[in-house]
């Protein structure tokens, strides 16, 4: 199989059976945040511990495959780091997504790098950019205990 193929085939697979969907228990921090140009709505989901771990992480929203492909990915991926590497990863992901050819941490495994990388390819569509890269700036939002684009 070619990557290229391996990567829409994730995206297609978190997009039709998202990973974390719906309201966490106990959650005691949360963010949302819409985008009026295509209509994608995300609300994060998280409950950090005393020890600032992602004790749980989920979701709840609406859009298009790419949008909840990227949630689904997110929560999948961030769902039990500490809020250092979680923030790490984030930021590993935008950068790739601007400019980077490749998410370069050592804190995941190759089966989570493939996960992220699938979706690498939406930099080539400006317009899409925003659908992959909204949940995890509302992730960080969630992770500071700030709210956006209400």
């Amino acid at each position: 199989m070619e990557l290229k193929e391996l990567y829409q085939e994730i995206i297609l697979d978190h997009g039709k059976n998202p990973r974390n969907k719906g309201k966490c228990d106990k959650f005691n921090k949360d963010a949302k945040a819409y985008n009026p140009l295509c209509g994608d709505k995300v609300h994060i989901y998280l409950k950090l511990n005393k020890e600032k771990k992602v004790e749980n992480l989920s979701f709840e929203g609406e859009g298009c495959a790419i949008s909840l492909a990227s949630a689904s990915i997110l929560t999948d991926i961030i769902k039990g780091k500490d809020f250092i590497t979680a923030k790490k990863i984030t930021n590993e992901f935008l950068n790739m997504i601007k400019d980077k050819t490749s998410v370069s941490n050592d804190i995941l495994n190759e089966d989570q790098k493939t996960t992220i990388m699938s979706l690498s390819g939406v930099k080539k569509f400006p317009m899409r950019v925003k659908c992959a890269t909204m949940v995890w700036h509302t992730f960080i939002s969630a992770l500071e205990g700030k709210n956006i684009n209400e």
